[in-house]
Protein backbone atom coordinates (compact mmCIF):
# COMPACT_ATOMS: atom_id res chain seq x y z
CA UNK A 1 0.00 0.00 0.00
CA UNK A 2 1.27 3.48 -0.83
CA UNK A 3 0.57 6.45 1.42
CA UNK A 4 1.23 10.09 0.65
CA UNK A 5 3.68 11.68 3.10
CA UNK A 6 4.45 15.23 2.11
CA UNK A 7 5.12 15.17 -1.61
CA UNK A 8 6.48 11.64 -1.66
CA UNK A 9 4.63 8.34 -1.65
CA UNK A 10 6.07 5.57 0.49
CA UNK A 11 5.44 1.91 0.92
CA UNK A 12 3.84 1.48 4.35
CA UNK A 13 4.43 -2.26 4.37
CA UNK A 14 8.16 -1.79 3.75
CA UNK A 15 8.46 0.79 6.53
CA UNK A 16 6.41 -1.40 8.86
CA UNK A 17 8.53 -4.49 8.20
CA UNK A 18 11.82 -2.62 8.59
CA UNK A 19 10.57 -0.96 11.78
CA UNK A 20 9.48 -4.30 13.24
CA UNK A 21 12.88 -5.87 12.56
CA UNK A 22 14.87 -2.93 13.94
CA UNK A 23 12.61 -2.38 16.96
CA UNK A 24 12.70 -6.06 17.87
CA UNK A 25 16.51 -6.03 17.84
CA UNK A 26 16.73 -2.78 19.80
CA UNK A 27 14.22 -4.02 22.39
CA UNK A 28 16.15 -7.25 22.89
CA UNK A 29 19.42 -5.33 23.24
CA UNK A 30 17.83 -2.97 25.77
CA UNK A 31 18.32 0.12 23.62
CA UNK A 32 14.57 0.91 23.61
CA UNK A 33 11.81 0.14 26.06
CA UNK A 34 9.78 -3.03 25.59
CA UNK A 35 6.46 -1.31 24.92
CA UNK A 36 3.90 -1.27 22.15
CA UNK A 37 4.47 2.45 21.61
CA UNK A 38 6.24 3.43 18.39
CA UNK A 39 9.71 4.87 18.85
CA UNK A 40 9.43 8.05 16.80
CA UNK A 41 13.20 8.48 16.46
CA UNK A 42 13.60 5.00 14.96
CA UNK A 43 10.64 5.53 12.63
CA UNK A 44 12.07 8.85 11.48
CA UNK A 45 15.43 7.23 10.70
CA UNK A 46 13.74 4.51 8.62
CA UNK A 47 11.63 7.03 6.69
CA UNK A 48 14.71 9.15 5.92
CA UNK A 49 16.62 6.11 4.69
CA UNK A 50 13.69 5.19 2.46
CA UNK A 51 13.52 8.72 1.11
CA UNK A 52 17.22 8.47 0.24
CA UNK A 53 16.62 5.40 -1.89
CA UNK A 54 16.96 2.33 0.32
CA UNK A 55 14.18 -0.12 -0.53
CA UNK A 56 15.42 -3.40 0.95
CA UNK A 57 13.74 -4.01 4.33
CA UNK A 58 16.72 -5.85 5.83
CA UNK A 59 19.19 -3.14 4.80
CA UNK A 60 16.72 -0.48 5.99
CA UNK A 61 16.48 -2.17 9.39
CA UNK A 62 20.24 -2.70 9.71
CA UNK A 63 21.12 0.86 8.73
CA UNK A 64 18.44 2.21 11.07
CA UNK A 65 19.82 0.16 13.96
CA UNK A 66 23.33 1.50 13.37
CA UNK A 67 22.15 5.11 13.12
CA UNK A 68 19.92 4.73 16.18
CA UNK A 69 22.78 3.31 18.25
CA UNK A 70 25.21 6.00 17.06
CA UNK A 71 22.71 8.72 17.99
CA UNK A 72 22.12 7.11 21.39
CA UNK A 73 25.88 6.98 22.06
CA UNK A 74 26.26 10.63 21.03
CA UNK A 75 23.45 11.65 23.40
CA UNK A 76 24.99 9.64 26.24
CA UNK A 77 28.34 11.39 25.79
CA UNK A 78 26.84 14.89 25.58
Amino acid sequence: MLVERGLQAMNVELVSDAYAIAANYLRRSGAIADTLATNERLLEIIVKLLQHGEFNKIRLANKAIVRFEVQAEARAVA
